[in-house]
């Protein structure tokens, strides 16, 4: 879905005809009742991409007081989003790198309550 400027909120970006080409790709690592932990990668990199796209589809990403209508039920600070992974071209070697990181402590205990609390099967 393109992602732009927002024609009804300037600061905010948004899904829009005029906006720019943005690819996110999903899938589902787990499903609990109300929440569904995900791994995403972007081909793209527009601004707040990741939480553009998962409002649009109506699944906002926790934490995330801009687009999920201030909602964050696991009072985290920031959203609950990780890069495990991250590559890119160093822009004065112009190699290839590459660097991984575990999930933060906060993110692992949202997920070990939603594993006591709302697994389904």
């Amino acid at each position: 879905m393109p992602i732009g400027r927002s024609d009804k909120d300037r600061k905010k970006m948004a899904v829009t005809r005029k906006g720019k080409n943005a690819i996110t790709h999903f899938k589902v690592l787990k499903r609990y009742k109300n929440y569904t932990y995900i791994e995403l990668t972007i081909e793209t990199g527009r601004t707040h991409q990741i939480r553009v796209h998962m409002a649009e589809i109506g699944h906002p990403v926790v934490g995330d007081v801009v687009y999920s209508n201030g909602k964050n039920p696991f009072n985290v600070e920031g959203q609950m989003l990780h890069a495990k992974k991250i590559e890119f071209e160093h822009p004065t070697s112009k190699k290839r790198v590459e660097f991984e990181a575990e999930l933060p402590e906060y993110f692992i205990k949202v997920l070990e309550k939603l594993d006591k609390e709302e697994e389904i099967k």
